[in-house]
């Protein structure tokens, strides 16, 4: 029996990307694996009905996913259209769970086996499917060139017949993968980078991109490389030497979020009061509430003369590479089930077992049974 592969038209607004962009499609179709598309599936992504080839292009949703065995998606689907899945099934992408109840009943309904894409572990063998890494490289990027155009000033230095310009000084809020990316990407533009992040072990990584690490003076390193809890005072220390140097920043990029839970709460209305005027803060962690106790998701807006920017979904608008890396992220999870071109679920594997969110009709992800009860 030939595999089923479908995907359909995202159904979140603003969302420009797609969970398999026409080059996989074909590769998939290339090993025998029947390809359904939901017709304009691509569209807002940048790639036509066209690019797909061989792939089926149907208009109905619930036809599409009454035929397929597995069902890729970017971002959670309505309930409506996850009862259409043929029961059994398998289905990829990000789910989100404690803000997504509805995605984990729906599932369970149709008996479906769902990988939540966000739940991939963070372990070597598991990076060609991290979506949060590979989401969050395009979005550190996105947000240097919007924190570039909100500011009134040019990144570079420049020499001039009229004077020169001295470089912007931007600030990056967390060394993960969004704030090293973010990093590369105001250094190109010609800006000082200076990086602020509690662990001691993400110096080499900032000081490899050409930025200085802030010295904030308190160790926070804990077992296995992880942060341990602060204490007050530890806290406070951070916190002051931080507003000194937002207070001489011309640009904030800050990207300190923790999976599952609000981001925590970095940038005081003190500190962005401290700022100079014409200063612009991007909160890449506005869809959890925000690193700064100003954003507000999804707006922009002014303060004491600085520019707070809430930005939401910034890794949808380089729709083509994002797509692109997402849909890889996908089938190298997909693979690891595949066995004759036919599922295998192998609850033993540790990938899988670690972003296995519903199978047979029931929750079987113990962390996130214990949030959601919690």
């Amino acid at each position: 029996m030939t595999l089923t592969v479908a995907v359909l038209t995202e159904q979140a607004e603003g969302e420009r990307r797609v969970a398999l962009d026409p080059a996989n499609a074909k590769k998939l179709l290339g090993r025998g694996i029947r390809v359904l598309v939901q017709k304009g599936a691509g569209k807002a992504a940048g790639f036509d009905d066209a690019q797909y080839g061989d792939a089926e292009l149907l208009d109905d949703d619930n036809t599409i996913l009454g035929k397929a065995d597995v069902y890729l998606w970017v971002q959670p689907p309505s309930a409506e259209r996850l009862g259409a899945m043929r029961e059994g099934g398998l289905a990829l992408g990000m789910v989100f769970p404690h803000r997504n109840k509805h995605v984990i009943d729906a599932l369970n309904s149709r008996k479906a086996s769902c990988c939540a894409m966000e739940l991939v572990p963070r372990i070597s063998r598991a990076q060609s499917m991290d979506v949060l890494s590979s989401q969050a490289t395009v979005a550190g990027y996105e947000a240097v060139l919007r924190a570039a155009l909100l500011s009134p000033r040019l990144f570079p230095m420049l020499t001039t017949a009229a004077g020169t310009l001295r470089p912007s000084t931007v600030v990056v809020i967390g060394a993960g993968v969004a704030g090293l990316q973010a990093i590369a990407t105001a250094r190109r533009l010609g800006a000082r980078v200076e990086a602020y992040d509690i662990r001691a072990a993400a110096r080499e990584q900032v000081e490899s991109l050409g930025a200085k690490m802030i010295d904030t003076g308190v160790n926070a390193e804990g077992e296995g490389g992880y942060a341990r809890e602060l204490t007050e005072e530890e806290k406070q220390k951070q916190a002051d030497k931080l507003a000194e140097h937002l207070a001489k920043c011309d640009a904030v990029i800050s990207t300190a979020s923790v999976p599952g839970r609000p981001a925590p709460k970095i940038i005081s209305k003190a500190m962005v009061e401290g700022m100079n005027t014409g200063a612009v803060i991007v909160d890449l962690s506005a869809e959890s509430g925000g690193n700064c106790e100003l954003t507000q998701p999804g707006n922009t807006i002014h303060h004491a003369g600085v520019t707070v920017d809430g930005p939401l979904n910034l890794a949808s608008l380089a729709s083509i590479h994002a797509s692109e890396m997402y849909t890889k992220n996908l089938l190298n999870l997909l693979e690891l089930m595949l066995e004759d071109e036919q599922i295998n679920i192998n609850q033993e594997d540790e990938v899988i077992a670690g972003c296995l969110l519903t199978h047979a009709g029931e929750l079987v992800h113990d962390g996130m049974a214990k949030l959601l009860a919690g």
